[in-house]
């Protein structure tokens, strides 16, 4: 089995705050699986990018990289950007794997958890 990490990739934004709950889930992930290896990348405007993240973990023995939109749902930079930056990582580092995760929030238990959400503020 190859020794496998996660990215959580996420847009990025000017606003340090922005990126709190992406940081969050990393820590949860942390927390509830200690022996994976979970890093938090961006598109744009935050540090790490996605292939200076990839290239840390793939020096450090990585040999499978799966990366999870940290998105609601499948836009421009999924359908565009995304499949580019991936592309790129696999001609510079043909020895790697990389696998490319649905949008979070297209997955059924984020919309479900979301409606959860939304009901209980209505609901009080």
């Amino acid at each position: 089995m190859p020794k496998t990490a996660l990215i959580l990739f996420a847009h990025g934004a000017r606003d340090p705050e922005w990126a709190e709950p992406m940081r969050r889930v990393c820590a949860c992930l942390h927390e509830q699986a200690p022996d994976r290896r979970v890093e938090l990348a961006f598109l744009e405007f935050m540090k790490p990018e996605l292939r200076a993240c990839a290239e840390s973990l793939l020096a450090e023995g990585f040999e499978r990289i799966v990366v999870l939109p940290m998105f609601i749902a499948r836009g421009g930079h999924l359908k565009r950007d995304l499949p580019l930056l991936l592309d790129e990582l696999r001609r510079c580092h043909p020895q790697a794997l990389f696998e490319l995760g649905a949008a979070i929030g297209e997955a059924e238990s984020v919309v479900q958890a979301m409606a959860r959400h939304a009901l209980a503020l209505v609901d009080g």
